[in-house]
């Protein structure tokens, strides 16, 4: 098994991210939200692993663009989970599912499995 890279394909942390994991040898299959959606099963799974907190990217373009009334209307993982699966982008990148099972957030390769 190969670790699944999700994310944006124009993203640069993605592409830092991808780089990095080939760099290293390792081959990962990629999952672009734009084509293939945001599975709702795996988003559950990684709202468990790391939180809606974490996973929530409140500093990007999308969720700037959105009304201040959706906002502020996400107070928990379950209204964190209705945004990310209507805006995908406002999921932080890359999310990557490791074959452990796994599931790390972000560019952070001192955190990710060898």
């Amino acid at each position: 098994m190969h670790p699944i890279v999700y994310g944006i394909p124009n993203c640069d942390t993605v592409k830092k991210a991808r780089t990095w994991l080939s760099e290293q040898g390792l081959e990962a299959n990629f999952h672009d939200f734009k084509k293939q959606g945001v599975p709702e099963a795996a988003l559950d799974t990684w709202l468990a692993a790391v939180g809606w907190e974490t996973l929530l990217n409140r500093k990007g373009t999308t969720w700037r663009k959105l009304d201040a009334a959706v906002q502020a209307g996400v107070t928990n993982s379950a209204t964190a989970k209705a945004v990310m699966q209507e805006h995908a982008s406002t999921i932080k990148r890359p999310v990557i599912a490791w074959p452990s099972g796994k599931v790390t957030v972000g560019f952070v390769p001192e955190q990710w499995p060898r």
